[in-house]
């Protein structure tokens, strides 16, 4: 994905740079708008590899091809929000969205896809 527009972008070049490879294969990158077109390039084989989100090949039904699980000190991490605004307070769904990400079935199904999870409580 795009380093300029997309965090999953960022991390792959930051994985490149650390590796010493990122000037080297600036005329052969493709990059997608979003990790989603990332992924996409990748499992249409218009791509011979790319650096996608584990959660998308964890739930690729096609497991043909090679995984490299980059380590993590190779990047900063990516960090993703689920907020709830004031003004959603008062829905009820947007309020049980939220008590469920906190419940130990989502925990259980976002660890499953290769996620780590730091929550603050406050309300």
């Amino acid at each position: 994905a795009n380093p300029k527009t997309a965090p999953y972008g960022l991390a792959a070049q930051q994985v490149l740079v650390h590796l010493g490879h990122w000037k080297a294969l600036q005329a052969k990158l493709v990059r997608g708008d979003s990790i989603a077109q990332a992924f996409q390039f990748v499992v249409s084989r218009n791509a011979q590899a790319g650096f996608v989100a584990l959660s998308q090949v964890t739930s690729w039904a096609d497991k043909e091809g090679a995984l490299w699980t980059v380590p993590q000190h190779y990047y900063q991490p990516i960090d993703q929000q689920a907020i709830l605004l004031n003004r959603g307070t008062s829905n009820e769904a947007a309020l049980a969205w939220m008590d469920f990400l906190k419940s130990n079935t989502a925990i259980a199904t976002i660890r499953g896809y290769g996620y780590d999870l730091a929550y603050d409580t406050a309300d």
